[in-house]
């Protein structure tokens, strides 16, 4: 558990935070400049501030009022990099084993084997950096970090120096790792996928301080929230239930309380709880059921409220089962519907429209 409560100003800059992150994975979202980095180095010791307090797992790290400040390298934190700081004259194995041998064995909280096992690194363990692509390289420095038994996880965009494709292979070894281990992790991204894939609760940044704080669904799927998340990122995040494969045609059903959605084929079991986005953009509205039609995911719901947005568009929000749908629209569109709340409509869909990274796995580890 975190508790961040601290104020301090650095040139015209100033951090004004106040926040908790409980366990899973809470992200800092924003822009360049909105804190973030500055948020998880006062965590860590390397920046220090003004006034307040910061409190670990029930340890107090910082309390001006006290005059308490622990050290860096005795607040037992992990941290990760963009860059992945390994020890170039040292293998793998021994760059993971540097932390964990100086933790005594009675506070050892991660063991060797689980976190090679998870991070796939076991092929790698001979081998020095230099050998090494930078996805592999980022997933042996998270282990070294995990592998330090921390009270808490910090990473700061660790992914943010890897090109579409490492961040691809990297991105799936975070996720699992996160749900795997007992250990909090504070992660700071611009990156709207990372977010998805990886976040329970998501803090939007804002000229330092926190301007929003909670669930990562509820967040993303906030109209007003709109301007921090990003217009491009406008849309429905909802949680679903891998309901069955067509693979004759490609295809995978996913079910959620407002009905099923057909998404491209996705690898993942029948059962599996994913994390869906919908973006505002790809949903069309109509009236009534329309026939001979290619589009396959046809919701039927009811228009909770409809908001004038930028550039001549128009934000409605469907309620589908108890599940908020988010459509943008044209005002033309609008003016030729004449859509308000308590209509009826329903929202349009095309299946090739759901990129596989707007499908996040989030079922739980077993064992």
């Amino acid at each position: 558990m975190l508790t961040l409560s601290v104020q301090r100003r650095q040139g015209d800059f100033r951090l004004d935070l106040d926040l908790s992150a409980g366990p899973g994975v809470t992200a800092l979202f924003g822009p360049s400049g909105s804190g973030k980095t500055s948020a998880i180095n006062v965590v860590a010791g390397l920046a220090r501030p003004d006034s307040g307090r910061v409190v670990v797992d029930g340890r107090v790290l910082f309390d001006a009022a006290a005059g308490i400040d622990v050290p860096p390298e005795k607040r037992r934190l992990g941290y990760v990099f963009q860059e992945h700081r390994l020890f170039p004259h040292l293998s793998v194995r021994q760059n993971l084993l540097f932390g964990w041998k100086r933790i005594p064995v009675s506070e050892r909280s991660v063991e060797l084997d689980a976190v090679i096992e998870v991070l796939g690194i076991a092929s790698l363990l001979d081998r020095r950096p230099a050998g090494l692509s930078g996805g592999e390289k980022q997933r042996v420095a998270i282990g070294r970090a995990l592998l330090a038994s921390p009270r808490i996880l910090l990473m700061d965009e660790p992914l943010a120096s890897l090109d579409a494709n490492r961040k691809a292979e990297v991105l799936p070894f975070i996720a699992d790792m996160a749900r795997r281990f007992a250990v909090p992790i504070l992660y700071v991204s611009h990156a709207m996928d990372e977010v998805l894939h990886l976040a329970d609760t998501l803090v939007l940044m804002e000229d330092g301080h926190a301007a929003a704080c909670g669930p990562t669904e509820d967040i993303l799927s906030r109209a007003d929230l709109r301007h921090l998340t990003g217009h491009g990122e406008a849309g429905a995040v909802i949680r679903a239930t891998v309901s069955g494969h067509r693979d004759e045609h490609g295809v995978t059903a996913l079910a959620f309380t407002g009905g099923t959605v057909l998404v491209g084929r996705v690898d993942l079991p029948v059962g599996a709880s994913v994390r869906l986005r919908i973006h505002a953009r790809d949903i069309a509205l109509a009236l009534d059921v329309p026939g001979h039609v290619s589009i396959r995911n046809i919701l039927a719901g009811r228009v909770v409220s409809v908001t004038p947005s930028v550039d001549h568009l128009v934000d409605v929000m469907l309620d589908c089962g108890g599940q908020t749908i988010w459509s943008r629209i044209t005002s033309l569109a609008q003016s030729n519907l004449c859509l308000r709340p308590g209509m009826r409509a329903f929202a349009l869909l095309k299946a090739v429209t759901v990129a596989r990274s707007d499908i996040a796995d989030r079922s739980p580890i077993e064992g």
